[in-house]
């Protein structure tokens, strides 16, 4: 299977300027190719009789080496495939958007979400060293995989760049042969069905108060003034900060998860739908239920175990794990679960938990 590594890069002035440049290639070439696809459609829209066809990547690549690059030609300062796979990206957007899957691709600003992808002659020189097309070596902290990438991407977060690639791995035999129930929740992020709870971050709830008064102690800032670029910087670190925070403890729950567990039992649960609720979607999405699910598929198929999705509509919550009875109706108030059968009591989450072990079993 293919494996995702992303490390940070040591960098220096010269190599700063470099890596800003491919963006600002990356991010025209996108935005060039977005507005011509859009004018596209809208004369397709307008005149049925005489449409025009939708244009392949290598078509806009086409047309953007014939319009644009020999009007702009701070374009041959970068990698010539930094515009190539901007627009493939592109095309990849648009058909998803047609898929019904995403929605309609967006116009890229500076200074949000930067980032570019190389393609040629890549190579990891050394443990912690890589060569990229154009820029040439770049640094990084930590020890490197020695493979062979046949492309990378580059992004910025804040003040810091970080660098990505993939490679092929061998998946490993799971020995172990437990099945466990996992119920995810606000007030914990996940409750086992060994009796385990993992508290959640909570990171963006811990931190909101102090970004919410950076926010506005910088809103009459003068839009591209120093003092407005250092507080952009200062808001963007902090968001870095929650989002690192998060994604550290889904790691290693489902680390821990997919390595010690032979079966892997989760809910399919409807994530859009519960962000509709206002009251609980800012708890909701500290939790980052979709992306515990994205680890958890990928690690479980890295280490050999099996990952079973119950349907969204099984009444876990509601069913009693000793009896088997289910409950009408439980609202969101009832933290402990009794049964009005057998007189079982137990805590809502944990009780969950062992119906969903049970259904693997």
């Amino acid at each position: 299977m293919l494996l995702g590594f992303k490390t940070e890069l040591k960098l220096n002035n010269q190599q700063r300027i470099a890596l800003a440049k491919h963006c600002g290639v990356a991010r025209h070439a996108w935005n060039w190719g977005l507005a011509l696809t859009k004018q596209i459609l809208d004369h397709n829209k307008t005149n049925p009789d005489s449409k025009i066809k939708f244009p392949s990547a290598i078509d806009l690549h086409k047309w953007l080496v014939a319009l644009v690059k020999s009007e702009n030609e701070w374009y041959y300062e970068c990698s010539k495939s930094t515009p190539q796979q901007a627009l493939m990206a592109l095309l990849y957007s648009w058909k998803r958007c047609f898929n019904k899957t995403a929605g309609v691709p967006k116009f890229k600003k500076k200074g949000k979400r930067d980032s570019f992808t190389l393609e040629g002659t890549v190579k990891i020189a050394r443990y912690n060293k890589i060569q990229v097309p154009v820029i040439g070596v770049l640094k990084t902290y930590e020890r490197l995989p020695q493979v062979k990438p046949k492309s990378v991407t580059i992004s910025r977060q804040a003040d810091r760049w970080f660098i990505s690639f993939r490679f092929e791995v061998e998946t490993q035999e799971c020995t172990s042969s437990t099945i466990v129930g996992v119920d995810l929740g606000v007030k914990n992020l996940a409750t086992l069905s060994t009796g385990e709870v993992i508290a959640g971050a909570k990171s963006y709830k811990k931190y909101e108060a102090k970004l919410s008064r950076i926010q506005w102690l910088n809103r009459n800032k003068v839009i591209g003034s120093a003092n407005w670029k250092k507080a952009l910087l200062q808001i963007a670190r902090l968001h870095r900060k929650i989002a690192n925070i998060r994604k550290d403890i889904l790691h290693k729950l489902t680390t821990l998860l997919a390595k010690n567990h032979g079966v892997v039992v989760i809910e399919d649960l409807n994530v859009s739908g519960m962000l509709a609720n206002r009251k609980l979607a800012a708890s909701i999405a500290d939790m980052s239920f979709f992306e515990f699910r994205r680890q958890l598929t990928y690690k479980c198929q890295l280490y050999g175990s099996k990952l079973v999705v119950v349907d969204r509509w099984f009444p876990s919550s509601k069913t009693c794990s000793s009896c088997g009875t289910k409950k009408e109706t439980l609202t969101l108030d009832e933290r402990v679960f009794e049964c009005g059968h057998c007189g079982f009591v137990i805590d809502r989450d944990l009780n969950a938990a062992i119906n969903l072990s049970r259904i693997a079993s």
